[in-house]
């Protein structure tokens, strides 16, 4: 039987908060792994990670196919997570999310490699966002070159380090209020980090059905208020919570568009959030969830208390560890 060891597992977007657990839970699994980025000596990070030479990382920007090709060489499986969630410059959301994924689809087919894409629950070429516009049309574009690609489609990932509810505890610290766009009533289904590293791992090892698409959710289908509601008994302070009409949120973010870290709230995000993020009925009908993948979600309100502290007064923490 053929050990893990020799297969080699190119990742791009490895360096980012979903890539640095994919890479460790594939560590874990004896993997070889090739980690492309655009910026390789920012990497260096994800070394610790794995065994000594187990992780290599390579230059490749999806939108110079050329590089993507090159970090494809001799690989056998390609995992793709690059995905922005707002646009910069060149890096919009139709050449990474859209015509990128495609880019690492056809370079891995070239090889004769398996693809795993992981995209995003609300992926949909008719929606008003153009981060999900994006999305469907890089699921296109890998099932079109890679038709046994294996699509992962998770909700709004949180953990350590994430955009999602460090983003709100920041926001917290320094404002006595905090906005709950369309009056908080979208529902998300928050997955675990840790949760959907396994579950890319489990699709590298063949445990996926070849050309399904997965939807990951964690246990708990929360509304926005009721996961702002979760952050701020966290960090143990107390804020309102203020309704922001989706048209008044819109207005704001052509303003907000501009503005630094957790402050930052651009047109297409306030699109998003029109629409609920949760796990489909068909997808748990067809077993294509975590679930499905015998894999038991972890709970925003059993995790978030394990990194979410520092965000206490410093009072807070002390009086409750003495």
């Amino acid at each position: 039987m053929a050990s893990n060891l020799d297969t080699l597992v190119t990742v791009f977007g490895g360096s980012g908060f979903l890539g640095r657990n994919v890479v460790r839970a594939l560590c874990k699994r004896d993997y070889r792994i090739r980690v492309a980025v655009r910026r390789p000596e920012l990497a260096g990070h994800l070394q610790p990670l794995g065994k000594v030479g187990q992780i290599h990382a390579v230059q490749a920007n999806l939108r110079y196919p050329a590089s993507v090709e090159a970090a494809m060489r001799d690989s056998h499986v390609a995992i793709n997570l690059v995905g922005i969630l707002a646009e910069s410059g060149a890096q919009t959301f139709d050449a990474v999310q859209g015509t990128g994924a495609g880019t690492v689809a056809k370079a891995a087919s070239a090889v004769g490699a398996r693809v795993v894409h992981v995209s995003a629950i609300g992926a949909d070429e008719n929606s008003p966002s153009g981060y999900a516009r994006a999305k469907a049309a890089g699921e296109k574009a890998v099932l079109a070159a890679a038709p046994s690609a294996t699509i992962l489609r998770p909700s709004v990932v949180f953990g350590p380090e994430d955009q999602f509810t460090n983003r709100f505890a920041a926001l917290a610290r320094i404002s006595p209020a905090l906005p709950l766009i369309g009056g908080g009533l979208t529902k998300l289904q928050p997955v675990y980090v840790g949760d959907v590293a396994t579950a890319v791992a489990d699709a590298v090892d063949g445990k996926t059905k070849p050309g399904a698409t997965y939807e990951l959710g964690g246990p708990e289908v929360l509304t926005m208020r009721e996961v702002m509601e979760v952050i701020l008994a966290t960090i143990e302070r107390r804020r309102m919570l203020v309704s922001l009409p989706f048209g008044l949120a819109k207005f704001q973010s052509m303003f907000l568009q501009f503005a630094p870290g957790a402050l930052k709230l651009t047109p297409d995000q306030v699109a998003l959030l029109r629409s609920d993020n949760v796990v489909s009925e068909a997808a748990k009908a067809a077993g294509l969830t975590l679930e499905g993948l015998e894999i038991a979600g972890d709970s925003l309100q059993a995790v978030v208390p394990q990194y979410l502290w520092r965000f206490r007064r410093a009072g807070q923490f002390q009086k409750k560890n003495a």
